[in-house]
């Protein structure tokens, strides 16, 4: 199996919610062979249970697990209507249907289900001990685990649960995109003159569609044994439609098979955070400027989608940012891979926030407290861009509020939106 359909599969079941009580159900089948087999060896093991008592039991389950998959399915309907209506559609692939918690409960019950009705059929006219006291046990456990998941998803569905979810998938992507800690200053990107001039093009066939992810390793080893550079002409996250230009080939990689460097190439209908470091930031974006359309108008859950970018925000600042220019061995240039700077980052986190949330003094309290907290731990090449962040942030306040006391209160920043002035310290940049 190549890379591609690999990748494909692992991304499918990973989103696939009816994976896990699939598989339950050919587990059940196994479990009730070694149950059987078994069963005459523990002939002291009873419930002191009666043919109709054993019945009425294995009957009580059948009936308890049942509900429990019909009221986890349809409460997981309600909460996908909910997390779309309230945040945003993004965050039910990202999160929910990803969420093994929920698929592994309900596995469990699908398992009990089947186990009871096979244990309800195998009693005839003798009560099987270990069949009856398995089936007992496994309602308790049903019971309890649906319990738990009824406490884990009013959980899950908080808004700072949510958003932590996407700030730690976040920062798990921006650590496999840019492994290189920033310890010196930034280099230029590579660009297609730093190559040999472009050879041959190749378009993109097929289906028009979404980039989700690049094998970067191959192409590596492809532009290696021909001896050229590989442009990777999109990045990740982009839409490519038919036609439109895919890869450009330097030097040597001109010979190399068009097929090849196409299974390279993962489409989908929509993004993913596998390779898109941009993408937790654009849901955590969402989630903030929904919570403050005039719908909802809730500017704390803002304040805790801030909270995440500030933290995704840190992270990225501290690395290597500039990886287009992927060597191979001995240091020669082979692949140019575009990846976001952190310009894209900084314009992504705050550009429409402030947009619509400036005329909220929570929120430009939180915003301002993030840039200068940021200012003061990351290096000095990443200031100039919270530097106009933090003057269009000014230039805002000052056609928003009229009155001269709401300017002032608006410009003190506070890391709670409206809980106190203890960050007014002010950046290393302003002095």
């Amino acid at each position: 199996m190549n890379w591609n359909r690999r990748y494909r599969l692992k991304s499918y079941l990973r989103s696939s919610l009816w994976i896990i009580p699939v598989a339950t159900g050919l587990a059940e089948r196994v479990f009730r062979l070694i149950v059987q087999a078994i069963e005459p060896h523990m002939g002291w093991l009873s419930f002191g249970l009666g043919l109709d008592g054993a019945k009425a039991l294995t009957n009580a389950v059948v009936t308890l697990t049942l509900s429990f998959v019909v009221f986890t399915f349809g409460s997981l309907l309600v909460a996908i209507q909910v997390a779309s209506g309230q945040y945003t559609p993004r965050v039910i692939a990202t999160t929910l249907l990803r969420d093994n918690v929920i698929r592994y409960t309900v596995g469990l019950f699908v398992f009990t289900l089947l186990f009871a009705l096979r244990t309800l059929n195998h009693i005839e006219t003798t009560v099987p001990p270990l069949f009856t006291w398995v089936v007992g046990m496994l309602g308790l456990a049903c019971l309890a685990a649906f319990l738990f998941l009824i406490d884990y998803a009013a959980r899950l569905l908080r808004p700072v649960s949510l958003v932590k979810r996407v700030g730690d998938e976040g920062l798990r992507v921006i650590e496999s995109v840019y492994p290189e800690k920033l310890t010196a200053a930034l280099s230029a990107p590579a660009t297609p003159q730093d190559a040999a001039p472009v050879e041959r093009t190749i378009l993109h066939q097929g289906t028009s569609g979404v980039i989700l992810a690049v094998n970067v390793p191959q192409l590596i080893a492809e532009a290696r044994k021909a001896n050229g550079v590989i442009e990777f002409a999109p990045q990740v996250g982009d839409f490519v439609g038919g036609d439109e230009p895919l890869f450009h080939l330097h030097g040597g990689a001109a010979v190399i098979n068009d097929d090849a460097l196409r299974a390279c190439v993962i489409f989908g209908s929509e993004r993913t955070m596998e390779q898109d470091p941009l993408f937790a930031l654009r849901i955590l974006v969402d989630i903030a400027i929904k919570a403050l359309s005039a719908a909802i108008n809730d500017p704390t859950t803002a304040v805790l989608a801030i909270d995440q970018l500030h933290r995704v925000l840190r992270s990225a600042g501290r690395r290597n940012l500039r990886t287009d220019s992927i060597l191979g061995p001995g240091g020669t240039l082979r692949v140019i891979f575009r990846t976001p700077d952190w310009d894209d980052f900084i314009h992504l986190a705050f550009a429409e926030i402030r947009f619509y949330g400036a005329s909220n003094v929570q929120i430009a309290r939180r915003l301002r407290a993030m840039i200068i907290n940021l200012a003061n731990t990351l290096p000095a090449e990443r200031h100039v861009a919270l530097r106009l962040e933090h003057d269009l942030l000014d230039r805002m306040l000052e056609k928003l509020y009229v009155l001269p006391e709401d300017l002032a209160l608006a410009r003190i920043p506070d890391s709670q939106g409206l809980g106190g002035s203890s960050d007014a310290t002010a950046p290393k940049w302003a002095a």
